[in-house]
């Protein structure tokens, strides 16, 4: 019998109280070379595969723009299920991106902050992100630029952690957003975060879920 590895407990223990933009590139460079196979593999990550599915069945297309892509397990997915679109990768970790580019799901990488404006033209029809909007990392201020750079009508599949949808104020920042008419079509889906390996490697977060919600831009 194999042994579950533990160190996936420790990382995600250390990226789920993450205090500002210097812990969190130490983190994720330190990261970046074990955590498909330490963290995804082991603790059975399933969100990626979540917000594909629900970006599909929702009649997503491209060009989507992967928001924190990390190292491509959202893309992975999307490319799984049989999206042949352009997909771009954004991330705030140099680290993550190279792992992501090893794979060559992209069309290209982008290194950039997600609360900032964004380098890139308005031309998306989709935005997708998985494992971005939770403890430690960021918050609804993303949604500005994201919109910033969506074509009218793009759909958005983002994930958000349960843990942090009130506390952080998402629920009343898309609640904002779609009274002011800067979207639409607003709708949550409740998913597991993780398989059931994970109660063996960290039974404190075994047990998480998150919302996966769409939306589409005016």
């Amino acid at each position: 019998m194999i042994e579950p590895d533990l160190r996936a407990a420790a990382d995600l223990t250390k990226a789920l109280a993450l205090n500002g933009p210097d812990a969190a590139l130490q983190l994720y460079r330190d990261w970046a070379a074990t955590y498909d196979s330490t963290f995804a593999a082991g603790m059975e990550y399933n969100l990626p595969a979540h917000v594909a599915r629900a970006f599909l069945a929702a009649k997503g297309e491209g060009p989507v723009l992967d928001v924190g892509a990390g190292t491509g397990l959202l893309a992975q997915s999307l490319r799984d299920m049989g999206l042949t679109d352009p997909i771009d990768g954004l991330d705030f970790s140099t680290e993550m991106l190279a792992r992501a580019a090893e794979k060559n799901l992209y069309r290209r990488l982008i290194h950039a902050d997600v609360t900032k404006p964004l380098p890139v033209r308005r031309h998306y029809n989709g935005i997708t992100s998985s494992g971005t909007f939770t403890s430690g990392h960021v918050g609804p201020a993303a949604f500005g630029p994201m919109l910033d750079i969506a074509l009218p009508n793009a759909l958005f599949s983002l994930s958000v952690n349960q843990r942090v949808w009130t506390n952080m104020g998402f629920d009343t920042a898309l609640k904002t957003l779609e009274q002011s008419n800067h979207i639409h079509d607003l709708q949550r889906i409740e998913v597991q975060v993780y398989g059931t390996a994970a109660q063996a490697i960290d039974p404190d977060h075994a047990n998480d879920r998150a919302w996966i919600v769409l939306f589409r831009a005016t």
